[in-house]
């Protein structure tokens, strides 16, 4: 009935997929781990039975002839370009005849190095330091004594660094990295992002790629100059490397004050014809809503029974967005 009442598209949000959703000894960010491969592949199995899988250049398609998107359209999408994406997620998608949309920080597709916010929860995690130490959060604790607690830290100083600008955050990182002596380009296999050789493969055998900036950068935060680089030469390193339009961006972090009415223009004025945010909902795709496109997160927690109520209710089951004060 619901579907029947309603034009919303359902785009669902993933980061990684692994082979477990609880790794042992992982020291990096567990929220971002979405579903474990066995569990994916029940969700996507799922959608294509009950729902209308589809890409966003068809939903683009269905907007430039002036037609309605199919009721129980959904799209998928990761975020960020982690290489279990394309170890785990793609064979999966590629075993059932469906596509996803990976929106990638080219600047790490060309470095290989990991993602900074991941590189905090590592530090914190790794470090054999027993204090944390960050005045300009109001920060002094004695790290905790195993691995669950010292997560549940790096993920509160993680809450806390996204309400620093840019410049305060770099700092900060840069700093711990200093003291702490765990420098970013070391690197680590469990959290590597991938390759333009994967993600060429990838989009040829029908995923879709699209931007979400070079450095994983909060746009709102960044100097007007600063955040249009990043916005334009993400799309111009993706046309380049995989000889095709890229039509989709996904703002680094996605919540109110990651991207604002500037960085919409800025993204206009790109090219770019969609971009989604990070909040959680669904809405009609149309004018006012193509470039602040909401969607629901997966994560790891999620059972069978919750997934499926999520994706047919999602007002009543999908998580509700945090929002940051200060």
């Amino acid at each position: 009935m619901r579907l029947g009442s309603r034009d919303d598209v359902r785009v669902l949000a993933y980061h990684r997929v692994l082979e477990s959703a609880d790794p042992s000894g992982f020291s990096f960010d567990t929220e971002l781990i979405s579903a474990s491969g066995e569990a994916f592949r029940e969700q996507m199995s799922y959608l294509k039975r009950h729902f209308v899988p589809m890409t966003f250049a068809q939903v683009l398609d269905y907007l430039d002839r002036g037609k309605r998107v199919p009721k129980g359209a959904v799209l998928v999408t990761f975020d960020d370009g982690y290489d279990d994406n394309y170890r785990v997620a793609f064979p999966i998608l590629r075993d059932l005849g469906m596509s996803a949309m990976f929106f990638v920080s080219t600047g790490h597709i060309d470095s290989g190095r990991p993602y900074a916010y991941d590189w905090l929860v590592h530090m914190v995690c790794s470090t054999a330091a027993s204090r944390l130490q960050a005045p300009e959060l109001g920060v002094d604790w004695k790290l905790g004594d195993n691995l669950i607690a010292r997560r549940a830290q790096a993920s509160e100083l993680l809450d806390r660094l996204k309400s620093l600008d840019d410049d305060g955050q770099s700092a900060l990182i840069a700093r711990l990295e200093q003291e702490w002596n765990l420098p970013r380009e070391k690197g680590h296999p469990d959290c590597k992002p991938m390759t333009w050789d994967q993600l060429r493969e990838m989009h040829r055998d029908g995923m879709e790629i699209g931007s979400h900036g070079v450095d994983h950068r909060m746009l709102a935060k960044l100097s007007n100059d600063h955040m249009r680089a990043e916005v334009q030469g993400s799309k111009q390193t993706l046309e380049r490397e995989l000889g095709a339009p890229v039509a989709v961006l996904s703002y680094p972090v996605g919540g109110p004050d990651a991207f604002d009415g500037q960085t919409i223009d800025a993204v206009q004025a790109a090219g770019y014809r969609m971009a989604c945010s990070y909040m959680a909902g669904t809405r009609a795709v149309e004018a006012k809503t193509l470039y602040s496109l909401p969607r629901l997160p997966v994560e790891r927690q999620m059972d069978r029974e919750w997934f499926e109520a999520m994706v047919a209710v999602p007002e009543m089951f999908s998580y509700a967005s945090r929002l940051r004060t200060g």
